[in-house]
Parts: C-alpha cells; sequence; structure tokens
C-alpha cells in the first residue's frame, strides 16, 4: 500500500495486529480483534478509535462568523464558545459538499473539523466562497491527531486520566485540559450513537493519549477499527459522506432537515434550491430497510416495487446489536411510507424487505 498516507498511531496499529486497509488515501486499521467483537465492546464497555485522518480546519477573523453562516447550513448565531454543532456544506444546486462539525472556539474563531477524504475538496471550496470576508483560513489537520473514545465506560477510563471535568460536559460541547498529562481538546462527540469523547492532540502527544486510554482501560477497553465504526454509525443512522450524503443527494433527502436553517436571516450556499425543494416536495428520502427475505442489503443494489425500481441501496448490512440484516436506501418518496413491502435486487434475485423505523437502535434496546 505504497503511497498512502499514515497517521502518528500507525506504529501502534501494527503492534496490535490489526488489519490494515485503504481508506480515502490512507492507511487505515479495519480490525483488531474482529469487528463483531469490536462493535458489542463499543456497545457494552468501550471502544478506542484512531480518527487522525479526519480534516481540520481553523477559520477566524472579524468575518469568521458571516463565513459559516454563508458556507453551512446551520444557524450559528446562538452557537457558544465552548460548543460544537454539527451541519452541512452544500453546493448551489442543494446537493453536499460534506458534513462536518464546527467547534466554536472563541470569538470569531471556529475550528472545522471534515472528512478525511475531502479535505482538499472542502479546503478549496471554503477558500474560494470566502474571497473579500476578512478570515484567516488555515488547515491544521497535519499539526492535528485525533482518538474516539466510545461507550457506556468511556467517561469512567478518561476521567482516571485528566482533572478535566469532562463529565459536566454536555453533549457536543468541549473543553481543553491534559489528558495523561498532553494538552488536548476534549469533545463530547462521536459517531457511534454511543456516549462518549473525541480527544484532539499534536501528533506528538497521540501514542501517550493512546497508549494511556488502553492501559487505564484493560480489559475494559477495546481498540476498534473502521469496520466497527461504520456498523456502529449504521446502527445509529448517521450518514456516511458518499453513501447517504452527497453531490447528489441533498441534505432534505438525506433526512437530515433539521440541521438545515432554512429561516435563517442570513442566505448560504444552496439555501434556494433547497427552499425550493422543501416546497415542491422533497422527490426522494433515506429510509431504513428490514429484509424480510434472507439476503445481505449491499450498497448500490436497486430496490424494487413490483419489479420497478424506485431506489437503491446506501448502506447495508447485518447489524450485529439489533441481530437483523438492515439497510438504508434512497427512495421515492411516493414509496417511503413505514410498513411498505419492496425487493431488494441482491444478484440477480429480487428480496422481499420492509420499510421500518430508524434509527435501528433505539436507545435502551441494546
Amino acid at each position: 500500500m505504497s503511497g498512502l498516507k499514515r497517521t502518528p498511531l500507525y506504529d501502534a496499529h501494527v503492534a496490535l495486529g490489526a488489519k490494515m486497509v485503504e481508506f480515502g488515501g490512507w492507511e487505515m486499521p479495519v480490525q483488531y480483534s474482529g469487528i463483531v467483537n469490536e462493535h458489542h465492546a463499543v456497545r457494552q464497555r468501550a471502544g478506542l478509535f484512531d480518527v487522525s485522518h479526519m480534516g481540520e480546519f481553523v477559520l477566524k477573523g472579524p468575518d469568521a462568523f458571516q463565513a459559516v453562516q454563508k458556507l453551512f447550513t446551520a444557524d450559528f448565531s446562538q452557537q457558544a464558545v465552548g460548543q460544537c454543532m454539527y451541519t452541512i456544506m452544500c453546493y448551489p444546486h442543494g446537493g453536499a459538499v460534506d458534513d462536518l462539525i464546527v467547534y466554536k472556539t472563541g470569538e470569531d474563531e471556529y475550528m472545522l473539523v471534515v472528512n478525511a477524504g475531502n479535505i482538499e475538496k472542502d479546503y478549496a471550496w471554503m477558500q474560494e466562497h470566502m474571497v473579500g470576508l476578512q478570515v484567516e483560513f488555515k488547515d491544521i489537520s497535519g499539526e492535528t491527531a485525533e482518538v474516539a473514545l466510545q461507550g457506556p465506560k468511556a467517561l469512567e477510563i478518561l476521567q482516571q486520566l485528566t482533572d478535566a471535568p469532562v463529565g459536566d460536559l454536555k453533549p457536543y460541547w468541549f473543553l481543553r485540559g491534559k489528558v495523561a498529562g498532553k494538552d488536548c481538546l476534549i469533545s463530547r462527540t462521536g459517531y457511534t450513537g454511543e456516549d462518549g469523547f473525541e480527544i484532539y492532540t499534536s501528533p506528538a502527544d497521540i501514542r501517550t493519549v493512546w497508549d494511556s486510554i488502553l492501559e487505564t482501560g484493560k480489559g475494559i477497553v477495546e481498540p476498534a477499527g473502521l469496520g466497527a465504526r461504520d456498523s456502529l454509525r449504521f446502527e445509529a443512522k448517521m450518514p456516511l459522506y458518499g453513501h447517504e450524503l452527497s453531490e447528489d443527494i441533498t441534505p432534505l433527502e438525506a433526512m437530515l432537515g433539521r440541521f438545515v436553517a432554512l429561516d435563517k436571516q442570513e442566505d448560504f450556499i444552496g439555501k434556494e434550491a433547497l427552499r425550493k425543494q422543501k416546497e415542491e416536495g422533497i422527490p426522494r428520502k433515506i429510509r431504513g430497510l428490514e429484509m424480510v427475505g434472507r439476503g445481505i442489503a449491499r450498497a448500490g443494489y436497486p430496490v424494487k416495487k413490483d419489479g420497478t425500481v424506485i431506489g437503491y441501496i446506501t448502506s447495508g448490512m447485518p447489524a450485529p446489536t439489533v441481530g437483523k440484516n438492515l439497510g438504508m436506501a434512497l427512495i421515492k418518496s411516493e414509496f417511503a411510507e413505514i410498513g411498505t413491502e419492496v425487493d431488494v435486487e441482491i444478484r440477480g434475485k429480487d428480496v422481499k424487505a420492509m420499510i421500518i423505523k430508524t434509527p435501528f437502535l433505539q436507545k435502551g434496546a441494546k
């Protein structure tokens, strides 16, 4: 896998026996002890992920607020320093450039965390659309490393490594403090549907943080790879860029309308297209499917109604906690009612499925 980028934790992954794969130009661990085992560890105890491949930008200056209001779909007018917000960045036609988290790190200062595979695209797009604004904009991805400690035991483990009041953090808030003696930014965020923390520090210090968490949580926490990260986010119905959200799929079609502030005072890129789509009726919707017949729905498989293709699977797999073969599909809205029976074409054969409520994993059901 020559030519691929590696995170500062590459040697740690190899030492732990991880299976390494290519992901978005990076050589990343897909699993250590097994995807299902790591999945259950996160749901029941805790898992530790290397997410240093994610991109981080700093945006600051007198027009920084004006920039985030223009670039992103959320309304940041009530965002406090110390608060994170999930949002989407759109093209003028309403399709998504990317989804990201915006950290308000100071007055007129933000940290933007974007998907690893979109770093260069996002940076160029933002830079192009901030011409004329008084802002400083910098890609700090190379200066930033990150791990995610997720699961019901995450707080118990992390609190042993820091004097910072992480137990007082509300979801989607962050603070700065030392973890294992290293300066970190700690947010109560994640991509698993579980309580947990994302911890940012320098590339030089991330190995100390990683090793300290595994040592402190020995017998409780498991290193977890991209495979479990995907199955966990899938059960929680969190979108994956390129699957449930893309240049061709708008946030309204992705059922992320609560993150689109059509009523905010400022215009944002894509606002008029999304407003029009909402007024005229959303043509397609992301829906959850449960396989009724035998088979696993995989991304790209056609979804049919009475022999006619009405959409396609965006993500599909066996859901370890739910214990069923499930899928997410982008389908025509007239067929999107809960309880509708459809077929998924699997290797040329139609297999029965049913549209069900999401998220697949309900709180307290594990």
